[in-house]
């Protein structure tokens, strides 16, 4: 039986090489081009044909819409009414990157950190980017807390610095660490319940409550991203 980490190894499908250049087409890159089709293709086919009163395909689209747009709102207010399909196509993306996780023999890119840094990198340098365009220089004022006492100011600066330097950090961690978390105890489960036979109606048990634990949190991860990264842009444009 395969280890509980082999599941997040990296396999080529389409090995292509040129030199010491390895561009091949993983399983990885399979399941992000899966993720976005099956977005794309969700939210094309549902909104086709504009029902007054929605199908299920249509309905499920629209919830997913006013639950991100209600989140920009509440966090961003209207000025963050622009960055709503950034924000949207993140949590989609990241939330059907790992519900494909969770069927038997597929692949989740979540669980691993070069892709969950690529997306915090990404959403860091756009908020950061974002500050110094509506701000210019005064962006670094974000450092400085108001009414923080004059003494006490290169210390503050220095740990505001290190906190919004260890953003992407912090993002990126999170969302792989409880993707790979959750995946490896649900294997190390399952192999109690294979080697136990008869016996193994505990840990058969133990794995259908994770099983469902897992699909609340790969929502709740993909949330919690989407969340943060409209706080971040909330501070970029409000210097809060």
């Amino acid at each position: 039986m395969a280890g509980p980490i082999e599941q997040f190894e990296i396999k080529p499908i389409v090995a292509l090489e040129f030199g010491a250049l390895d561009l091949s087409f993983t399983n990885s890159a399979f399941f992000m081009v899966a993720s976005v089709a099956i977005v794309t293709l969700l939210i094309t086919l549902s909104m086709r044909g504009h029902m007054l009163v929605p199908n299920r395909m249509q309905s499920i689209s629209e919830l997913m819409y006013e639950f991100v747009a209600n989140m920009v709102k509440e966090n961003v207010g209207q000025e963050g009414r622009p960055y709503f399909p950034f924000v949207f196509t993140l949590f989609m993306f990241i939330l059907f990157g790992n519900m494909l996780g969770m069927i038997p023999y597929s692949f989740t890119f979540t669980s691993h950190i070069i892709v969950t840094f690529g997306l915090a990198a990404m959403v860091f340098i756009g908020v950061t980017v974002l500050g110094f365009a509506k701000h210019g220089t005064h962006f670094f004022s974000l450092f400085v807390p108001e009414g923080a006492p004059k003494v006490l100011l290169p210390l503050i600066i220095l740990i505001e610095v290190i906190s919004y330097l260890s953003r992407p950090v912090s993002l990126s961690i999170r969302l792989f660490a409880n993707m790979m978390a959750g995946h490896t105890m649900l294997k190390v489960f399952a192999g109690f319940t294979v080697a136990m036979g008869v016996f193994g109606v505990a840990p058969l048990a133990i794995n259908v409550a994770l099983t469902g634990f897992e699909f609340l949190v790969a929502f709740l991860q993909a949330y919690v991203f989407a969340l943060l990264t409209c706080l971040y842009i909330n501070d970029a444009i409000h210097l809060h």
